[in-house]
């Protein structure tokens, strides 16, 4: 199958062979022709990096018409990284339409350079949901022509408490429109939304939920706690040509390991949500050009990545859900490559590996740390071959063969070779000379009859909470929705280990599974929200019946 059948017009078809795409991702083959003939709503269910931009996004261009400079569509989507991927990928494909505008609009970056563009006339618009709802609020934006909504990895935007927004913002667009949704996976609150604004949607579904990309190998190494950054060097040492996504759970750890990184000599750099907007694009721009070749990033802020390139992703740490872990390891194997995905355990999160291959369908091969040994070699003949490799501009270098020859002449043919190698090769030889073994001898595994089952993680599935008491309410113009997104980014947990959020007038209270609170407590620590600084303390559990006393605050 061609893009040539699927029934886009000319001047996309040659757009798309100019960006070099031959043949549709099968979302795309699906899609494309049921939303260019079909009037109606539609979901469809894909994985990350199967090509779902383009899926959506070649149909919302053909249905745009230029002579109306009106916001007719709209794509929401949950990270400021994938907007701007999104806008990019669109403007591409539009290359060959004149007068078809593009124009992004998210947080962290001029809301009067982004009001100024939509003031032009733009035909399609791409949003965070937070931005997009203050421009509505504003009276900035006007969507009375929106005759298509998509909903952009919507599990997602869920995840990071974006429901109530898009609520009010689908309220705030006309009611005969056409809802697109597109999402990895389908919980219930994305369920929800189906229910209540779509009607009789077309469903396509690709390799089912909380499935791994099949090109995707999964390898698993158990390490000791105090081990885990030797042991994330030694992986990241015996591939001596990855280009690799590390992932932790906080901010703080992603800004530690990449610091560790970088002091130990590796190309790398940290993308977490403390960056300001200029910071993260500078580093995509690096990481894009290879100039970086390990991106440390939290969860948040790899919403977005769009690099067909990556060849692992490495789980520093586990993620709480599943769904995560299939989001996280389908930044690489893109575009119908291969990949690996390798994680990161200590002995006491071994038991969730079983959890994780039943929800996600896939085995774990159980990897050995090499040794400083097998290290050595590996990055010894990557060197030698990279000499072999390189390209000699005879040209260029003619002027100083002269002089670099006469420097060298006393040093015979194999001490020179040994000096040079020695040049490249000495740091890893000195670092792993008496590095010891700090593999964790594997135990049986469990047969699935003893295996103890998986937990369900759920907001009402009766587990102990903490209850907080936190600085900001109603008054504040916020809604909590941003109580979910600042306690998820801040301490790096999922959305579903937060419980009932009690909005106030001036202040709030909010619920999180016991075994979180110590984490939400240390990461919101002198935390800033919209400018100002966030106060924490903990209070006693609401009482079951009406007591007449107000909570009591503990220090």
């Amino acid at each position: 199958m061609s893009f040539d059948t699927l029934g886009l017009k000319p001047e996309l078809t040659e757009a798309i062979a100019a960006l070099g795409f031959q043949a549709p991702m099968p979302i795309q083959a699906r899609a494309i022709p049921t939303l260019l003939g079909s009037a109606g709503d539609f979901i469809g269910l894909a994985q990350t990096g199967t090509g779902k931009t383009g899926a959506f996004g070649l149909p919302l261009i053909q249905h745009s018409d230029t002579a109306r400079r009106r916001v007719q569509s709209l794509i929401l989507c949950p990270t400021r990284e994938l907007c701007l991927q999104i806008t990019a990928d669109l403007k591409r494909f539009a290359g060959q339409i004149p007068g078809l505008r593009v124009v992004a609009v998210y947080g962290g970056a001029s809301i009067a350079e982004q009001i100024r563009k939509l003031k032009k006339g733009p035909q399609i618009v791409v949003a965070t949901p937070g931005r997009l709802l203050d421009m509505i609020n504003r009276r900035t934006v006007d969507l009375a022509e929106v005759a298509r909504v998509v909903l952009d990895e919507a599990d997602e935007m869920l995840n990071m408490g974006f429901a109530e927004d898009i609520d009010q913002i689908l309220e705030n667009t006309p009611g005969r429109k056409r809802i697109w949704l597109f999402s990895a996976t389908l919980p219930q609150g994305v369920e929800r939304i189906a229910r209540t604004y779509l009607t009789d949607p077309v469903r396509v579904a690709l390799n089912g939920n909380n499935r791994s990309v099949a090109t995707i190998e999964h390898t698993c190494y158990v390490v000791r706690e105090k081990h885990r950054y030797q042991g994330l060097k030694r992986i990241i040492d015996f591939i001596p040509n990855i280009f690799g996504l590390i992932f932790c759970r906080t901010r703080r750890e992603t800004q530690k390991t990449a610091e560790a990184l970088i002091q130990d000599g590796y190309q790398a750099e940290a993308l977490h949500g403390d960056l300001s907007q200029a910071q993260r694009d500078y580093v995509m721009r690096k990481f894009r050009q290879g100039a970086i070749r390990l991106l440390v990033a939290t969860d948040v802020a790899a919403r977005g990545l769009d690099i067909d390139d990556i060849t692992h992703v490495i789980h520093y740490n586990l993620p709480d859900e599943s769904e995560c872990y299939i989001h996280r390891s389908g930044r690489t194997a893109r575009a119908g490559k291969s990949g690996a995905a390798i994680v990161l355990v200590n002995t006491g999160e071994k038991r969730r590996l079983r959890e994780l291959e039943k929800r996600c369908r896939i085995r774990f091969t159980m990897g050995q740390f090499p040794d400083g040994s097998a290290i050595c070699e590996k990055q010894l003949f990557a060197l030698v071959d990279k000499v072999v490799r390189t390209d000699v501009d005879q040209h260029a270098i003619e002027p100083y063969l002269p002089a670099v020859c006469q420097a060298l002449e006393h040093i015979d043919k194999k001490e020179l070779i040994q000096r040079f190698v020695a040049a490249e090769f000495n740091r890893f030889a000195d670092y792993y000379r008496h590095a010891g073994d700090i593999n964790v001898k594997p135990r049986k595994r469990p047969d699935d009859s003893t295996q103890r089952p998986a937990r369900t993680k759920s907001r009402n599935n009766g587990k102990p909470t903490q209850r907080f008491f936190i600085n900001f309410g109603r008054l504040d113009k916020i809604n909590a929705g941003a109580i979910v997104r600042l306690i998820c980014e801040k301490a790096g947990i999922r959305a579903n280990r937060i419980g009932a959020i009690e909005m106030k007038r001036e202040f709030s209270f909010f619920e999180v599974h016991q075994n979180a609170a110590d984490k939400v407590r240390r990461s919101l620590r002198n935390a800033q929200l919209d400018g100002r600084t966030v106060e924490l303390r903990k209070v006693q559990p609401r009482a079951k019946k009406k007591t007449g006393k107000a909570n009591t605050v503990r220090n």
